[in-house]
């Protein structure tokens, strides 16, 4: 399975949308993306892995290269997944404390938004 990505503007927050597998072989792709739309002025993130059906080690690392470096801004990198198999993942790790993750695009804009307020 290969990855795909795409990736707009909604509310003042871009939205990176990811389908397939995120593992050694096609993270950096997602790596080069994050970077380039910090690059660009966009500190503000949600990553949507409803299609995602595969995550290990290293695209994890790059989803936590990805919040360092929009806090560096002081920007947000919120998740949207709900499949528990991947839920599991950040559950095991701990990430869950440091990722938000939500059940929705809508529902992760919404809380950065009542956040800043």
């Amino acid at each position: 399975m290969d990855l795909k990505l795409d990736h707009h503007t909604q509310d003042d927050t871009e939205i990176v949308v990811v389908e397939g597998e995120i593992d050694v072989y096609t993270a950096p792709r997602l790596r080069e993306l994050l970077i380039d739309l910090v690059n660009k002025g966009n500190y503000h993130l949600v990553v949507n892995m409803e299609k995602v059906e595969f995550l290990d080690s290293t695209g994890l690392g790059v989803l936590v290269g990805g919040l360092k470096r929009v806090r560096a801004h002081d920007g947000t990198l919120d998740l949207v997944c709900t499949q528990e198999r991947i839920l599991k993942i950040f559950r095991i790790t701990g990430l869950t404390k440091v990722f938000g993750i939500y059940e929705s695009v809508q529902e992760a804009i919404d809380k950065r938004k009542s956040k800043q307020s």
